[in-house]
């Protein structure tokens, strides 16, 4: 009988391990959609691919998110800041019209002007 007690015990334990385990992958992982639903909204989404349309205002910032590698296509003029979650910060300004192809990242970009700008961003799944 104590085996048995034993035995529920150890796969009580293995599944709080388990399920701890997908919590913290989940909170690193962060959708920017499901994050930051101010700024970020879904305009199409199929099995190959996600739309999103990004529109930060003027001095705006979002929370530490990823995105998978992506098109990013700019609608406005953009100067912003991204910081990294290793601390490190990176300036960007882009033109309108202008299109990227950016790898997969994990970023807080922050609108640092005095414009609004917005982003058409296709995820790549």
């Amino acid at each position: 009988m104590r085996t048995d007690h034993q035995s529920s015990i150890k796969s009580f334990l293995a599944g709080v391990i388990a399920f701890s385990l997908c919590s913290i992958a989940t909170a690193y992982a962060q959708d920017a959609v499901v994050v930051d639903p101010e700024h970020y909204k879904v305009e199409f989404e199929n099995d190959e691919v996600r739309v999103l349309r990004v529109t930060y205002g003027p001095g705006e910032n979002s929370i530490m998110h990823e995105h998978p590698n992506s098109v990013a296509v700019f609608l406005t003029d953009i100067q912003a800041q991204f910081t990294f979650p290793d601390g490190n910060t990176e300036a960007r300004t882009l033109k309108a019209g202008e299109v990227r192809l950016t790898p997969a990242t994990k970023h807080l970009p922050e609108n640092t002007s005095d414009a609004p700008f917005e982003v058409i961003l296709v995820e790549i799944k």
